[in-house]
């Protein structure tokens, strides 16, 4: 339900110049200066230019009434070989936004969701997304090699690679491809690409449901491949979508069923005119397209354009809207700034688990990655400008341990799910409240303990002040 409200003030931020290998779009530029148009390669504008109309409210979102009980998920009439991928994972009950979701999503509403980070919203849309391609005539088949074996390529770009065109649905020689995909998931970086798909290789393990992951930073022959074959999901960031696109390897004519993860970084000044062209070449909601939401947080000046994709969509709210999950303790440490090194060394040389440290710009991660090292604290650094590979191996050498500190920017944030993150210290006060309640939701997910700190130099206690009040936290 929707009704109509005096608009908030939007947050201030910067604007990045980016291209397809780059997914860190920076902060939303919504109430401030419009950044600059993106340039095509040859250098003219990249695309129409969108206005929006000038507005003096906001439309606010009214939560839709659903019961958020865990359930067995063996309760909600899932097919038998979805079960058998949710059992392999450990899964037994549901978690509370996906006893709202899931049947809500069945039933082929629109949704807009918005849970706390780290409650489970992935398998929230994964779950009744599997099930409805399930129920459309997808077949068993069976158990492959371990995924792990074969880190981060789909089923259909291991055919490929293994020369097996029949198994990888690909058409022969010279042919249009036979099928297309069917759903469309957008998510605002590659970390976070990869993450949704590693959710959809072990839910849809017993099944020949097939995805690819698109993304920059990488070749694009697997991708191109891949999207010929017409692979049923694809996960994709925008600019490399767009990539594709333009190479026409990529037939989104036949997707039913639009997921934005992150919506609302998706839907900010950085990444919106990608997003909207995106949605411009599928089928619209008035021909049976299906779009879900989900994000930790939805500020008000982005609800607008979330009515404007959706069609009657109803809006589940799981926990308090744009707020950092409870489990999460809050600690601000108050210094000059020309001491928060000095505090940051003494501190790690001792820590009781992974550290998470946020930087705000690339340089400065690299920067006190540097000192850290140098100061003999094993730490790696994680931002938009390091090569794919490069990303690959800091990620997984601070999930197994190699690494007891990562220093990233807020590309961190979005697309960085390890459970066992002790700490989240924030360097600088972060620019806005949602990139607060992202970046500390990296600990204390799925209901265990995490602690926050944020350093604070004098000149930032104003807007240490403001995003205190806007998350609804105590920061002293």
């Amino acid at each position: 339900m929707i009704r109509s409200a005096a608009s908030l003030p939007s947050g201030r931020a910067s604007q990045k110049q980016l291209n397809s290998n780059t997914t860190d779009r920076g902060h939303s530029h919504r109430g401030g200066r419009r950044p600059p148009r993106a340039r095509s390669h040859n250098g003219s504008a990249a695309g129409p230019k969108y206005k929006r109309p000038a507005v003096h409210t906001q439309p606010t979102l009214e939560p839709y009434p659903c019961d958020t009980t865990p359930v067995p998920f063996t309760s909600l009439g899932l097919d038998s070989r979805l079960l058998e991928g949710i059992r392999d994972l450990g899964y037994v009950d549901t978690r509370p936004v996906q006893t709202a979701v899931i049947p809500l999503a069945l039933a082929g509403h629109d949704l807009i969701a918005c849970a706390e980070t780290g409650t489970g919203k992935t398998a929230a849309f994964v779950v009744p997304t599997l099930q409805r391609l399930l129920a459309a005539g997808a077949s068993a088949a069976p158990p492959g090699p371990p995924i792990a074996s074969i880190p981060q390529l789909t089923a259909v770009e291991r055919a490929f690679q293994s020369g097996d065109r029949a198994a990888s649905g690909a058409p022969p020689p010279g042919d249009a491809p036979t099928r297309k995909s069917c759903v469309l998931v957008l998510a605002p970086t590659r970390e976070l690409a990869v993450q949704i798909e590693d959710e959809i290789h072990g839910l849809a393990y017993h099944t020949t449901i097939t995805s690819a992951a698109v993304y920059g930073g990488v070749e694009m022959g697997p991708q191109e491949r891949a999207l010929k074959a017409g692979v049923d999901i694809i996960v994709a960031t925008p600019g490399r979508l767009m990539d594709h696109q333009r190479q026409q390897n990529a037939d989104l004519s036949g997707v039913e069923l639009l997921v934005l993860d992150e919506a609302d970084r998706m839907m900010d000044m950085g990444f919106w005119p990608d997003v909207r062209r995106i949605i411009t070449t599928l089928p619209t909601s008035a021909n049976g397209r299906q779009t879900l939401l989900f994000s930790a947080t939805m500020p008000n000046e982005v609800v607008r354009d979330a009515i404007e994709i959706t069609r009657g969509a109803k809006y589940v709210q799981v926990g308090q809207r744009s707020a950092p999950p409870t489990s999460i303790t809050h600690r601000v440490e108050s210094m000059p700034a020309g001491r928060k090194l000095d505090w940051l060394i003494e501190h790690l040389r001792k820590p009781e688990g992974p550290v998470l440290v946020f930087s705000r710009t690339k340089i400065g991660a690299d920067r006190l990655a540097r000192r850290l090292a140098a100061a003999g604290v094993k730490c790696t650094a994680l931002h938009a400008d390091r090569s794919q590979d490069q990303r690959r191996v800091a990620v997984e050498g601070f999930k197994s341990g190699r690494y007891k500190v990562l220093v990233a920017t807020d590309i961190a944030a979005r697309g960085l799910d390890i459970d066992a993150i002790h700490t989240v210290i924030n360097y600088e006060v972060p620019d806005s409240p949602e990139a607060y309640v992202h970046r500390v939701g990296r600990t204390g997910r799925a209901d265990a303990v995490g602690q926050a700190i944020t350093l604070v130099a004098p000149e930032e206690r104003r807007a240490l002040a403001f995003v205190a009040k806007a998350v609804g936290v105590r920061l002293e």
